[in-house]
């Protein structure tokens, strides 16, 4: 059985719906396994025939018949954004996603309240927001790490009985955090977003919906045991563990405190997998934009405007996050990636197609050595597990020394692949599985995806 594990060298956004809904196609995988992150996840699929997916909690390969998804006990749910997101899939000719969907027992739920009050602390953060996607991820992690015996996982959910006790006082809780906080967010705009939100808080007919929601989905049978996982792997040619966000989000190895609340290495998808297949043979597999790019604030050091006209993303402003920014291709952050990501069987290029697009192009090998110097060593500290405090103040002011590159796909792959030091295994030139193609460097991935 062959594993193809896939992880974001960036800060997410690189195209690893592309890649899984590639992969399940090229290889006849027939389960994903999503390994981190939560319903926040943006991944664009477009299939060969036209049809387009923002997936969020279903894997990216569902667009392909008979394909499972199973979301693991590292990803947190959304149980009214996963029927939701089935009710969408149906209206693109995917009437059987929730059926070819499980859902691990031990997987954290998020409740409206977690959602409501993680949107609250980023409207109290002002100026100084961390780039919250206002899904309640973060805030449903963090409550769950500080109140581990009142978190609400996927199992309960198969129990209402005990379940609207629970998050009754969940909601209780919150509300007398809230409305503490909320007395700090000036009267204006964020006075009268705040205002909606603390509105959750009030009434039972939030709850009553979503606890019909949730119930919903345990009447499916979709919450199961992790051991489901090793019972659908044992009768699969291939499976793809599809990573959420980027390495350089990770909440160990990012910049604090511009990171996610989840583990963005390959670390949960290798324990998984030891777990669930441990016979199987590994490909893990990167992948980078050929420019940098960040949706949300926090250091982009090779930011600009210029890539704008060229780039064709389907994400794009969010109303929490902000506006999606651009950069020139960072040698120095993807080489910080690879080196915290580990051993890498392949290396995927995405949106190749830009370059030429714009009709110029450019790439940071360093940054000026104002503070440069300082970068580099705090750079391998944290790869190496260290706190490197100063880390993230550095980057924010860090200045690239920008080479320019002839915007042709095979000088700009080559330039890569030198500021790497290693090939780039898969080129992609667009949004659709026919868009990506093998690089010259792919011996060890042809042999396991062929």
């Amino acid at each position: 059985m062959r594993a193809f594990l896939l992880v974001d060298l960036g800060f997410g956004d690189a195209g690893k719906g592309l890649l899984t809904d590639f992969l399940v196609r090229r290889t006849g995988a027939t389960v994903v396994v999503r390994y981190n992150g939560g319903a926040q996840a943006g991944h664009n699929v477009v299939t060969p025939d036209g049809r387009h997916h923002t997936f969020a909690q279903f894997g990216s390969g569902t667009f392909v018949e008979g394909v499972r998804t199973f979301l693991s006990r590292h990803v947190v749910i959304h149980p009214a954004g996963l029927l939701a997101e089935a009710a969408a899939l149906q209206a693109k000719g995917v009437g059987d996603a929730l059926s070819r969907l499980r859902v691990s027992e031990g997987a954290l739920v998020i409740t409206p309240f977690h959602q409501a009050a993680g949107r609250l602390r980023e409207l109290a953060r002002g100026a100084g927001r961390h780039g919250s996607c206002g899904v309640g991820v973060g805030e449903a992690v963090g409550d769950a790490l500080e109140r581990p015996d009142e978190a609400v996982l996927a199992g309960d959910l198969r129990d209402p009985a005990r379940l609207r006790p629970r998050v009754r006082r969940l909601r209780e809780r919150k509300r007398e955090e809230m409305a503490a906080l909320a007395g700090a967010i000036p009267a204006g705009p964020a006075g009268d977003a705040a205002a909606r939100e603390l509105a959750v808080f009030a009434g039972d007919d939030l709850l009553d919906r979503w606890l019909a929601e949730a119930a919903r989905l345990a009447a499916l049978g979709l919450v199961v045991p992790d051991s489901t996982l090793a019972d659908w792997l044992g009768g699969a040619a291939a499976v793809v563990f599809e990573g959420a966000q980027g390495v350089l989000l990770d909440e160990r190895a990012g910049f604090h405190p511009y990171t996610t609340w989840s583990r963005c290495t390959l670390d949960n998808a290798l324990e998984l997998l030891a777990e669930a297949a441990p016979g199987a043979e590994v490909r893990r597999i990167g992948v980078l934009r050929a420019h940098a790019v960040r949706h949300g604030p926090g250091p982009l050091p090779t930011e600009t405007g210029e890539l704008r006209p060229a780039v064709r993303d389907h994400n794009g402003f969010g109303e929490w996050q902000g506006a999606v920014r651009y950069g020139w291709f960072d040698a120095v952050l993807a080489r910080y990636a690879l080196d915290v990501a580990g051993p890498l069987e392949g290396l995927a290029l995405t949106h190749l197609d830009a370059p030429a697009r714009l009709g110029r192009w450019r790439v940071c090998a360093g940054y000026e050595a104002s503070v440069g110097s300082e970068i580099s060593p705090l750079l391998a500290e944290r790869a190496a597990g260290g706190a490197a405090a100063r880390l993230t103040d550095l980057l924010l002011q860090a200045r690239p020394v920008l080479e320019d590159c002839e915007p042709a796909e095979a000088a700009v792959v080559q330039r890569t692949e030198r500021l790497l030091g290693r090939g780039v295994d898969l080129l992609s030139r667009g949004p659709r599985s026919t868009d990506v193609t093998l690089g010259t460097d792919r011996a060890s991935l042809d042999q396991s995806a062929g």
